[in-house]
Formats: structure tokens, C-alpha cells, sequence
């Protein structure tokens, strides 16, 4: 098959690291891609929001299956226009990737449909939204309704800081994304990463993670898109899958199906685990970043066969193995990120850090600059590892880390910390 791979960061590289070891794979092409990438695909200069032009390249190279990364071309209905034109593409339809697409749309679907996720309300404008905060107290959680590159939520902790955080969103701090605002309830436990494939009509389960989002040690400082994650996260118990399954992603699946909109594609559930169960914090609708980068290497399973399945309607009957060992990721971002930070500097002793048992470095913002891998953007390395225990995986993922030369980088040192604290109780 003629594979195209649309998108350019870490859950890309991870997603062509495993489709180019697929004996189904005899071309991969994937746009724009990255550094890393370059190694596993052959990549193409492209705007991936031109759906025109997409087409025309999927003609051109005459691609058998394309594989949607990000979570923008699916909201703007990438899937739709070339399902239009012949072409068979993994992900959600742009009616379905609202779930993503608008965190209002997801909640009202959970109220409908008696998914547990946490108390809301829904404002489109400054004043009332603000009233409801001074009657809620803190702490408590404002959303921006639309696609805000993992930096539309806003966790206050003082009054001020929440007003702040309405008057930025309407104001147009997030452009669009901030024009409805969500504000919900502030839940207490302990957060999960669920990925689910979907076909429209059956679901099954994929490995769980945990991700790192803040970014600072200790989970201090601001939101991030992801600053490490590790798989499986040992709070999804066998028992806490199936009461997910049931509760939260089966319902999502009937109701997207009676609105005329099924859901194919993968499904990634973000959850807290609270004392009464699951609960539902918000639906992504692709793989996550940095999640893919441990799910693939924990698959042991060829993908693509599953890809083919969701986009065929065929996952009844279908089943993944993966191995069962840990693995963890570090993300390895420039300094100054989440906030203004500088491309350019050259990254060096890669091949050294790879070279550590167990390590696979997935890139995410990088370019080739006359030879010298270069950083091009905020999170820019995954380095990744499996262990028969996160321990182990986190003791390598570090090693790796520490072979890396790069004064410009940084990275959080206690990616793993939950699992690693109950691996040694």
C-alpha cells in the first residue's frame, strides 16, 4: 500500500516509526513531517490545510490509505473531502471531530446522554460568566469552547487570576477557539489517558497513559501540549476499563450515531479518576502527543491492518496484542516554552542516546539545517524507552536524555512519578 501521513510532530514520527515497519507499507509519504521522520518516510513539502491540495497529492503518488495527525484538518472535515474523492482516510468525519472541535458540544453530549464529567456551564459572554465564577468559588476550570493548541484550558487559582482568564478568551486572546467558554467544576483524583478505536459502530479499548502536562517538576507552572507520558497507567485497573468502556465510550458512540455522524477513528478520552469512577474531562480526536510515542512502542501488533479496519468498519471482530512491558517518554522542549522560545540551535549526540538499550528518539519540532538537526519549534524531542517497568523505562529514557547535547533544550526529571512511587511501595 501507498501510505500518507499528514502532520509533522512526535505523534507523527511515532505513527510512521511503527506504519513503516507495517509489511502492508510499500511507500510511505508523509507531509510535512520533520527530522525524524525523514528517517522512516519519504516527506513532502505541503500545507496540510489545503484540502485541494492534499488530493491532488494523493493522486498523484496514488496512496491507498491516509493517516490524519492533527487534530485541525479533521475539525475542518480533511476526512469528509477525500472520503469525496475515493480516497480512504483514517479519522473522524468534521461532524464527528466535534468533539474535539468544541468542548460545549461534548459536555451538552454528556448531559444527554448521562456521561459522568464534571458539573458546567456554557457563557458567550464576559459578564455572566464572571458571576458564575464569584458563585462557584474556587478552585474551578475555564475552557475556550474551540481548538486552542493545548493552551485554551485554564486552571485559576484566585479570583482575580479566573477573571483574568474570561476577560483573555473573549477578548481574543485565543482568537476563535475563546469566542464560547466553558467553566466547570474543579475534579479531584488522578488523570488517565484512554484511547479507544472506533469504526462507527464498535469500539475496542487500546492501551492507556498517563501524560505530564504542566511544566515544571512536581506538576508546577503552566499548561504545556505534554511534557512526558508513560503506558500503561496502572489507575486504569482492568475493572476501571470496562466501567470506561461502558460508561463513557459506548454512550459516546450510540449518540454520535443517532445524531448521523458515527464515529470512526480513534477516540482519546482524557479522564480523572475520581472516587465515584471515571469522568469524562474532555474528548481528543486523534492520538495523543506524547501518548502515541509509548502506545507505539508497546503495540505489538502491525497498525495498519487496524487503521484499514476502523475506516472499513470491520474492528467486530478485530483484536491488537501489545507486550507487556512499560515505556515512558521525556519531551525535550526549548527553553522558554510554553512561553517565547528561540529555533535554531543545533541539537547534537542523538546517535549516542539511541544507542541505549530499549531508547527510541521520536522528533517533534526539528529540521535539517546543512546537516546539523536543528530545534524548530516548542516541544521538539520525545525521547522514549521500554522496561519490564516504568522504573526501568524511566532509568533508560534519562540515560538517553543525558547523552543528549543541547544547552537550549530542557526537560522535566520526574516523568513517570506516580507509577514509579507505587512500583517501589
Amino acid at each position: 500500500m501507498n501510505i500518507l501521513l499528514l502532520g509533522s510532530g512526535g505523534r507523527e514520527h511515532a505513527l510512521a516509526w511503527k506504519i513503516a515497519s507495517s509489511t502492508l507499507t510499500d511507500r510511505l509519504i508523509c507531509a510535512p513531517g520533520n527530522a525524524g521522520i525523514a528517517r522512516e518516510a519519504e516527506c513532502v513539502a505541503l500545507d496540510i490545510a489545503d484540502h485541494a491540495a492534499v488530493i491532488a497529492c494523493c493522486k498523484r503518488h496514488a496512496i491507498d490509505l491516509v493517516v490524519v495527525g492533527p487534530e485541525a484538518p479533521l475539525v475542518a472535515g480533511i476526512v469528509d473531502d477525500l472520503v469525496a474523492e475515493g480516497i480512504k482516510a483514517f479519522g473522524p468525519s468534521r461532524l464527528a471531530a466535534r468533539l474535539e472541535g468544541s468542548k460545549g458540544f461534548t459536555k451538552d453530549l454528556c448531559r444527554a446522554n448521562g456521561i459522568p464529567t464534571a458539573a458546567y456551564e456554557r457563557f458567550t459572554s464576559t459578564e455572566p460568566a464572571k458571576a458564575y465564577v464569584r458563585k462557584q468559588g474556587m478552585p474551578i476550570v475555564i475552557k475556550a469552547d474551540g481548538l486552542a493548541a493545548g493552551k485554551g484550558v485554564i486552571i485559576p487559582e484566585e479570583l482575580a487570576e479566573a477573571e483574568a482568564a474570561i476577560d483573555m478568551m473573549f477578548g481574543g486572546g485565543l482568537g476563535q477557539a475563546g469566542a464560547e467558554v466553558v467553566i466547570e467544576e474543579f475534579l479531584v483524583g488522578e488523570e488517565a489517558s484512554f484511547f479507544a478505536l472506533c469504526d462507527g459502530e464498535t469500539a475496542i479499548p487500546l492501551a492507556s497513559a498517563q501524560d505530564h502536562k504542566r511544566v515544571g517538576d512536581g506538576d508546577t507552572g503552566p499548561n504545556t501540549g505534554g511534557m512526558g507520558a508513560y503506558s500503561p497507567a496502572p489507575v486504569m485497573t482492568p475493572e476501571m476499563t470496562a466501567r470506561t468502556m461502558d460508561e463513557i465510550v459506548v454512550p459516546t458512540m450510540r449518540a454520535m450515531k443517532a445524531m448521523g455522524s458515527p464515529y470512526k477513528g480513534v477516540l482519546f478520552a482524557g479522564l480523572m479518576i475520581t472516587k465515584e469512577g471515571p469522568k469524562l474531562i474532555e474528548y481528543n480526536v486523534r492520538f495523543g502527543d506524547p501518548e502515541t510515542q509509548v502506545l507505539t512502542l508497546r503495540l505489538m501488533s502491525d497498525i495498519v491492518p487496524a487503521l484499514i479496519a476502523s475506516c472499513d468498519g470491520q474492528l467486530r471482530s478485530f483484536d491488537l496484542r501489545w507486550y507487556p512491558d512499560a515505556a515512558l517518554t521525556v519531551v525535550m522542549a526549548a527553553k522558554g516554552y510554553p512561553g517565547d522560545y528561540q529555533r535554531g540551535s543545533v541539537i547534537e549526540g542523538l546517535e549516542a542516546a539511541g544507542g541505549i538499550e530499549g531508547v527510541e528518539i521520536f522528533h517533534a519540532g526539528t529540521k535539517l539545517d546543512g546537516g546539523k538537526i536543528v530545534a524548530n519549534g516548542g516541544r521538539v524531542l520525545g525521547v522514549s524507552a521500554r522496561g519490564k517497568t516504568v522504573s526501568q523505562a524511566q532509568a533508560r529514557a534519562y540515560a538517553a536524555v543525558d547523552r543528549i547535547e543541547w544547552p537550549e533544550g530542557f526537560c522535566r526529571r520526574d516523568i513517570g512519578w506516580q507509577a514509579v512511587k507505587r512500583e517501589k511501595n
